[in-house]
């Protein structure tokens, strides 16, 4: 395992850039803790398997270094970094059996014979794969094939990180629900250093104790799924973490109240006057309707019933806006909006305002 460290890291592909927007990799300084979970999230083209390949050694940053416990690799090849990769399709050999597949890369390291038998065995019982041990892997399905990727990535004990690209791309539903759990149980087991990529939040979330949100070649915010749910750091995170996103909406805000159009909405913290494109966030489960006379009212464009709660989606002051409804809970005739005060989140320019209390 290492703690890896990004030092002023950026990458063009551009000979000579001269501008943030010949980066497709913007500079990121940070450190990632020794046996740490990590999920780099972002829409495709957002740079994060630009950052994998840069700590995996297929590609040399532009600006920066990189370090493993201290001692720079910016230059090493990979496999002078003593890392595993498991892609978004599987990698093995069809004419192997699924043990051999399991103990290639132990057997390329010299490991001793008895510490391969033991290693295999261990891993053909995590994946669940005892009864295919000895069959040749072409005859496997897709789901199978990736498993053998994956244990071939975990069943070496000297690895300083596992760098997984996107694994569970070729997998049915139901088995990424149960690769991914069976994942976390092997970090938890192994203490291996692992950094997932994935365009997918649910992944991301539930793999991860630190996920870093990138978005056009910016890493916008590195925080634990709770962190990103409650203090998105840029609207990017709040609209993209969520289902549905969080609510943003142009506002005007003076202290402890934000004007929309004509309605005035309390906020818990104050803000002094700011320049700039300002925005109310809220998620949509922090907002409730009522049949009352206060608070603005919302015109209801559709409600979807997906049998948890309802999404109502609606329109207030010609900006679109979705309030969460519990199961069973009614739909009121001529809707008014509540929002919680404690829950809105001011943003300048798409970065969060911290308020005073």
């Amino acid at each position: 395992m290492a703690q890896i460290t990004l030092d002023r890291l950026a990458h063009s592909y551009l000979p000579d850039p001269k501008s943030d927007a010949d980066f497709a990799l913007k500079e990121i300084d940070h450190v990632w803790s020794d046996g740490g979970a990590y999920a780099l999230l972002g829409p495709s083209g957002c740079g994060k398997t630009t950052l994998l390949n840069i700590i995996s050694g297929l590609l040399v940053p532009s600006r920066g270094r990189i370090l493993f416990d201290g001692e720079e690799v910016t230059h090493l090849q990979p496999e002078q970094r003593n890392i595993a990769q498991v892609f978004q399709f599987p990698v093995i050999y069809d004419t192997m059996t699924v043990a051999q597949n399991l103990a290639f890369p132990l057997a390329n390291r010299h490991v001793p014979r008895d510490e391969i038998d033991k290693r295999v065995d261990e891993m053909i019982d995590i994946l669940e794969l005892r009864d295919k041990a000895s069959r040749k892997a072409r005859g496997l399905t897709a789901d199978e094939k990736q498993k053998i990727s994956l244990g071939r990535g975990l069943v070496r004990h000297d690895v300083n990180a596992i760098l997984f690209d996107e694994p569970l791309t070729v997998i049915d539903p139901h088995m990424k629900w149960q690769l991914r759990t069976k994942l976390k149980e092997l970090h938890r087991q192994l203490g291996h250093t692992m950094i997932y990529v994935t365009h997918d939040q649910t992944e991301a979330l539930t793999f991860a104790d630190k996920v870093v949100v990138m978005y056009e070649g910016e890493v916008v915010q590195i925080g634990t799924p709770e962190e990103l749910f409650d203090k998105p750091a840029h609207t990017f995170v709040g609209y993209f973490i969520g289902s549905p996103g969080m609510n943003i909406i142009p506002c005007e805000v003076s202290k402890k109240t934000a004007r929309i159009g004509s309605h005035s909405i309390k906020l818990a913290r104050g803000y002094e006057a700011m320049d700039g494109e300002i925005s109310l966030g809220i998620r949509p489960e922090f907002v409730s309707l009522s049949s009352g006379k206060s608070g603005p009212e919302l015109d209801i464009v559709a409600v979807e019933d997906i049998g948890r709660f309802k999404i109502v989606r609606g329109e207030l002051e010609g900006r679109e806006l979705n309030v969460t409804l519990n199961e069973g809970e009614p739909v009121p005739a001529n809707p008014r909006l509540k929002f919680d005060p404690a829950r809105i989140n001011i943003y300048r320019n798409d970065h969060l305002v911290e308020g005073t209390a």
